[in-house]
């Protein structure tokens, strides 16, 4: 780098030395502004190189980066409120049935309803620890092709890849967890009296949405959402890059 620096000094100079012995002793001031001018436009500065990473750096930093934003997600998601008490990720009575949640409130079943809202939060927190190898295997999986413009891509860019490249499979796997911690936290149980409170009152029409899919999808959306978070302060903040490897691929 520091010879082709030198070697780009000696062509200017030659240029210089060339109009010098061209214009000879008959130069003018003005003939020199001439020169000047003319030498100017030979001398542009190579175009810096954006490239200061390979993509395998960009591939693994990227890596490194979701790796963070799933533990870190999973540490907060799985206390106790960490899906209930977070206005981001919490979980509502399914909004399909909102039309059951309305009538069951107005004939007096509301502190049932809450139990239901509850209970498939805790289910979210119970389960989402469960879910950590499943994201950190999809991540690995990650072919990146484009990895450098992912680094370079907006705030989420690397999450919103992820989502988009593997979120129903994510859905699918981690199904059977959510379904094991719906009825350790008497979810189901809670969830099926309220239906069943439901379909007992005349002249509607019976219906029993799918909880485990509902609750399932929420809960990887949850995921998504802290994994972006993360993601995004690694981008802007400077301290949260705790290996030489992100601070090479977004900076020191």
């Amino acid at each position: 780098m520091v010879w082709a620096h030198y070697q780009y000094l000696i062509k200017c100079f030659i240029i210089l030395v060339s109009f010098a012995i061209g214009i000879g002793n008959s130069q003018s001031f003005k003939d020199l502004k001439k020169a000047a001018k003319k030498v100017s436009s030979k001398l542009v500065l190579p175009k810096k190189s954006n490239l200061s990473f390979s993509e395998e750096d960009a591939s693994k930093a990227l890596k490194e980066t979701l790796e963070k934003g799933v533990n870190k997600g999973v540490e907060v998601l799985s206390l106790k409120d960490g899906f209930f008490k977070n206005p981001n990720v919490k979980i509502p009575f399914p909004p399909e049935a909102k039309s059951i949640f309305d009538r069951l409130k107005k004939i007096g079943l509301g502190k049932e309803l809450d139990e239901v809202v509850l209970s498939i939060n805790r289910s979210a927190e119970d389960a989402v620890n469960s879910s950590k190898p499943i994201f950190l295997k999809a991540i690995k999986k990650m072919n990146i092709q484009d990895a450098i413009a992912i680094i370079r891509g907006g705030e989420h860019a690397g999450t919103n890849y992820l989502s988009s490249k593997t979120k129903n499979d994510l859905v699918i796997e981690f199904s059977p967890n959510i379904e094991k911690s719906l009825k350790k936290v008497n979810a189901t149980k809670h969830w099926n009296a309220i239906m069943t409170s439901y379909n007992k009152i005349p002249f509607v029409k019976k219906i029993n949405p799918n909880l485990k899919t509902y609750v399932t999808e929420k809960t990887v959306d949850g995921l998504f959402y802290m994994l972006a978070k993360e993601e995004k302060q690694i981008r802007n903040n400077p301290r949260k890059r705790n290996s030489e490897l992100l601070k090479k691929v977004f900076g020191r």
